[in-house]
């Protein structure tokens, strides 16, 4: 939240809860100060999430005086849950600037995350497709599932994935969460391979495992990654 923001919601809580005005400027500057520093990373809106109306349900519900934690624990909590309701699959005609013969699926992967923050940020909602497997034609929802798979028949779906088998792990990698090896370059002397080519051995052989030293920059590109999602 901006401090525009912040200072809003300090003046509807006050409102609610008459106990929290202050009378010395200082001490309400003071107040700002922390809750903007706390509240930073919360958005006032966003899908599914609303400050205020946390804010008012805790206030409703508890004895206690409000702290901005108690705004700031609940936004963390909502976000790890849209992550963890959205299964990371998108309508392919709304980004046509994919080439479904991209081999690297670099498009692809860029795509998933770029979904995946949005929906960490409340932006947008998150895609569970779980909800069609509710009801009285759940039985009849699943055996069809079973017998198509999500887009394709299992077993085609199986034999691409064999094909490709660098692609489908960095789909897997995008869609977990997961550091992928093939966003950063290689450093080993005897491999330098560029982003999105896989590790090679002194023989210019294709590794089917990274080298060390790029998992280890892959997992600190993927945490400095997560942290400005965070903050975002």
């Amino acid at each position: 939240m901006t401090p525009r923001e912040v200072a809003a919601l300090i003046a509807y809580v006050v409102k609610l809860d008459p106990r929290l005005a202050l009378d010395d400027q200082a001490a309400a500057a003071e107040r700002l100060a922390q809750w903007c520093d706390l509240l930073s990373d919360v958005p006032a809106q966003a899908h599914g999430w609303d400050a205020a109306r946390t804010a008012r349900d805790y206030i409703a519900r508890n004895p206690y005086r409000i702290q901005p934690s108690d705004v700031s624990r609940p936004w963390h909590t909502h976000k790890a849950d849209q992550i963890g309701r959205h299964v990371g699959t998108f309508e392919p005609t709304a980004h046509p600037e994919i080439d479904p013969d991209d081999e690297t699926g670099d498009a692809y992967v860029a795509a998933l995350r770029r979904e995946r923050e949005a929906v960490a940020a409340g932006r947008i909602a998150p895609v569970t497709l779980r909800a069609i497997t509710a009801g009285p034609a759940a039985a009849e929802v699943e055996r069809r599932l079973a017998a198509l798979g999500e887009y394709m028949p299992p077993s085609v779906k199986q034999v691409l994935a064999e094909q490709r088998p660098r692609r489908t792990e960095r789909e897997r990698a995008a869609v977990e969460g997961r550091p992928d090896p093939l966003d950063v370059s290689c450093i080993y002397e005897h491999c330098l391979a560029p982003v999105g080519e896989p590790c090679r051995n002194a023989r210019r052989q294709v590794r089917t495992k990274p080298h060390p030293t790029r998992l280890d920059r892959a997992a600190a590109h993927h945490a400095r990654r997560q942290e400005q999602e965070t903050a975002a």
